[in-house]
């Protein structure tokens, strides 16, 4: 964070800010652009893209960046941040054409819009950071790819579980030792919810109904821990990982839930729980050497041979900005995938479901997302929980029942479909997939 700060203090020094266009006028959106016009030097948030105009403009007042410009041309756009008026635009690809936005900050969840923008952020040059884990966990691997051929960066942010967890990731292995369980922490599991159940919890925040339900129902979190999964080889025990094992006990005590011998026979794991307090993250690793061992217990840390770290707090739109950073400014990827994805998000169903219908997004009421490994989501044809939004079912799934493709008609014409089966053949040598978007029946 010195080397950061230190680097933005120059930018702001020369007069050369990094200019950041945001994707989304919610919640996180609100606090994100809050947090970057008024506590972030060197950086400037200019331009916001909302599919309400005026929820963005809200936005801006909200920060105190008083009256912004409505534009729909690439002229106005460019026009309105040269003289230094912030810019509100229903075009999301302006963003990534406009000469004065150095990289786009995606704060939306919706992957179809994330793929299309981008890729349009790629070809003009521009860094794409992602607070959306839907679109990472769903087609991240192959956005890397084409990210890193047009000399940019695709990173997850800090702040977010995501992000957070790798810095914790990073920071152990430089202490020297190999981390087995990546874990993340909730207050609540329940499969079931929707945004009925959940509308009364989202609206005393000014939250989406919707993405609270995800929150609850486990699939933000499956979300969340197949990028640190992705970016670590890390593999899940089994899908649905623990389901939210509840642990109230000393964080200390969290290597207690997990069998050494088992996790290594996979090398290593991500995982969530329901509990412990005052707990957000967490690191379960060990070290090979006795002698370091030895300090570790002189230290505090226990007696192994699991040791566990953990954060206690994460900070989202606070601790966003630094990425922006550590990309524009270093080449710094937050959670950058090793090689094709690990793990992936199915579709379950979260109620009896009929031939015939059609399915509603994550976070609803139809289903939820569980974690898997990817050679079971091969073979499984299994339908991603990111991609099953208007796709109509050819058969009737019951409650609890994972979703396949050969379960639904796709939706036509989804640039993130054509995407994730690219994905699919570059890195499984796969091709199932291809054949289906091209015949989507």
């Amino acid at each position: 964070m010195i080397i950061v700060d230190s680097a933005l203090r120059a930018r702001e020094a020369e007069g050369r800010p990094i200019r950041v266009g945001l994707l989304g006028a919610g919640f996180m959106a609100q606090g994100l652009t809050n947090q970057i016009r008024n506590s972030v030097r060197g950086m400037e948030l200019v331009a916001i893209y909302g599919r309400k105009p005026q929820k963005a403009i809200d936005v801006f007042r909200y920060a105190g960046a008083g009256d912004s410009v409505v534009v729909d041309t690439l002229g106005g756009l460019e026009d309105a941040l040269a003289a230094g008026r912030p810019a509100v635009t229903e075009e999301a690809l302006l963003l990534c054409q406009a000469s004065e936005i150095d990289v786009i900050l995606d704060a939306t969840g919706s992957v179809e819009l994330g793929a299309r923008v981008a890729l349009e952020a790629f070809a003009h040059g521009k860094h794409f950071v992602a607070m959306n884990a839907e679109l990472d966990a769903t087609i991240g691997p192959i956005l890397h790819r084409y990210a890193e051929r047009e000399g940019v960066q695709f990173s997850a942010c800090d702040g977010d579980e995501p992000g957070l967890q790798m810095n914790l990731y990073r920071w152990v292995r430089g202490l020297g030792l190999e981390p087995r369980v990546m874990g993340n922490v909730k207050g609540l599991q329940d499969p079931y919810r929707n945004p009925e159940t959940q509308r009364a919890f989202a609206e005393q925040w000014g939250q989406n109904p919707a993405m609270v339900t995800s929150f609850a129902d486990g699939s933000k979190i499956s979300f969340e821990q197949t990028i640190v999964a992705n970016a670590t080889g890390a593999k899940v025990a089994r899908r649905g990982m623990s389901r939210g094992v509840p642990f109230s006990g000393s964080p200390a005590e969290l290597p207690s839930l997990y069998d050494l011998e088992e996790v290594r026979a996979v090398g290593s794991i991500v995982d969530y729980t329901v509990g412990p307090a005052f707990v957000k993250v967490f690191c379960l690793a060990e070290h090979a050497d006795s002698k370091q061992r030895h300090y570790l217990e002189l230290y505090k840390m226990g007696e192994g041979p699991l040791y566990p770290f953990w954060i206690p707090y994460h900070l989202p739109h606070f601790e966003a900005p630094a990425s922006i950073a550590r990309v524009v400014l270093f080449g710094d990827n937050v959670a950058r995938p090793l090689d094709g994805p690990q793990v992936e998000v199915c579709a379950v169903a979260k109620c009896d479901l009929r031939a015939g219908e059609t399915l509603d997004e994550y976070g609803m009421f139809m289903t939820y997302g569980e974690a898997a490994n990817a050679e079971e989501m091969n073979e499984g044809r299994y339908l991603p929980e990111g991609l099953l939004e208007g796709c109509r079912l050819l058969r009737d799934v019951a409650k609890d029942e994972v979703i396949a493709y050969d379960d639904v008609e796709l939706t036509p014409g989804r640039v993130a479909d054509r995407l994730r089966a690219e994905q699919y053949r570059e890195f499984m040598g796969a091709t199932w997939l291809e054949e289906r978007v091209r015949a989507p029946v």
